[in-house]
C-alpha cells in the first residue's frame, strides 16, 4: 500500500431524488451531470482529465489535481454547474429534471497509482453530503433552484472565509449536523439564491401576543366589520369584509 500522502479537494454530488425513475432516465441524467461537471471544471480552470472520478450510483465523487487552488471550486465552478443545470432543467421533462448536492472537503488522502483514493477525507465528504441540512434547503427552494452546496469548516476556512474574489461569507450559513457517528459544523449555500432566515427556536415557546382590533365608527360603510391590525404567536386569523371577524388563538400546553 501506498503510505504517501498528498492534500486534495474533493466534491460530491448527489441527485436529488434519483430513486424510481427507472434505468433509462437514471442513466440519461448521470450522463448530462457527468457532462455538466466536466464543463464547470474546465470553466473553472481545473483540469478535468486530471481529476480521479468515482461512481456514487445517484452522483459523483471528483479528487481534484494537487495543487488546484480550492477558491475556484466554489467559484466559479458551483456557479457554472448552476447556470448548466438550470438551463438544462428549462428543456428537460419532469423524470429527468436533475437538481443536486453538493458538498466540498479537503484533506490528505491515499492516491493509488490505479487512482483509487481512500482516507478519512471521503468519509467526511459523504457525511456532509447526506447532512439532513442540505437536504431539507434543496427539498424546501423553488424548482428553479438546482442545487446546495455544503461546505466542511475546514474547507470554509480556508476559502470562503477570506472573501476572495467571487466568494462572499455572508451568503453562507453554519449549520450543525451529524450523520451517523459523525458530529460537525458546515457552511450552507443555496447558489444564486438567498437563504430563509434561521428558525427561532424562542419563538415556538412565546406565548402569543394579543391581537390588537379596531372597531369603525357605527354608521360608517365599514360598520359592523372588524379590521385586525396585528396578530401573532399561535393565533389563527378568519375574517370576511363586511362580516365578523374571528380569531382563535392556540396556545401550546
Amino acid at each position: 500500500m501506498n503510505d504517501e500522502l498528498e492534500y486534495r479537494a474533493v466534491l460530491a454530488v448527489d441527485i436529488e431524488r434519483s430513486a424510481g425513475r427507472g434505468d433509462r432516465a437514471l442513466l440519461e441524467i448521470r450522463a448530462r451531470l457527468t457532462q455538466m461537471l466536466k464543463e464547470a471544471f474546465e470553466a473553472s480552470g481545473v483540469d478535468w482529465s486530471a481529476c480521479l472520478r468515482h461512481d456514487l450510483g445517484d452522483g459523483l465523487r471528483v479528487t481534484a489535481p494537487a495543487g488546484t487552488r480550492k477558491a475556484a471550486l466554489v467559484h466559479p465552478l458551483v456557479p457554472e454547474l448552476a447556470l448548466r443545470l438550470r438551463t438544462y432543467n428549462r428543456g428537460a421533462s419532469p423524470l429527468t429534471r436533475i437538481r443536486v448536492r453538493i458538498a466540498l472537503h479537503a484533506g490528505d488522502v491515499h492516491v493509488s497509482p490505479d487512482g483509487t483514493v481512500a482516507g478519512s477525507p471521503l468519509e467526511v465528504l459523504a457525511r456532509l453530503l447526506d447532512a439532513p441540512p442540505a437536504r431539507a434547503a434543496l427539498a424546501g427552494a423553488p424548482e428553479t433552484v438546482p442545487a446546495s452546496l455544503l461546505l466542511s469548516g475546514h474547507f470554509y476556512d480556508e476559502t470562503v472565509r477570506h472573501g476572495h474574489l467571487g466568494l462572499f461569507p455572508e451568503d453562507f450559513r453554519r449549520v450543525g449536523f451529524t450523520v451517523k457517528e459523525h458530529t460537525a459544523d458546515a457552511w450552507l449555500q443555496l447558489p444564486g439564491r438567498e437563504l430563509p432566515p434561521d428558525p427561532d427556536p424562542d419563538a415556538a415557546g412565546a406565548a402569543p401576543e394579543p391581537a390588537d382590533v379596531q372597531e369603525e365608527p357605527a354608521g360608517s360603510e365599514t360598520a359592523g366589520s372588524k379590521m385586525v391590525n396585528k396578530a401573532s404567536g399561535h393565533g389563527v386569523v378568519y375574517a370576511t369584509q363586511h362580516g365578523t371577524q374571528h380569531i382563535r388563538i392556540e396556545r401550546k400546553h
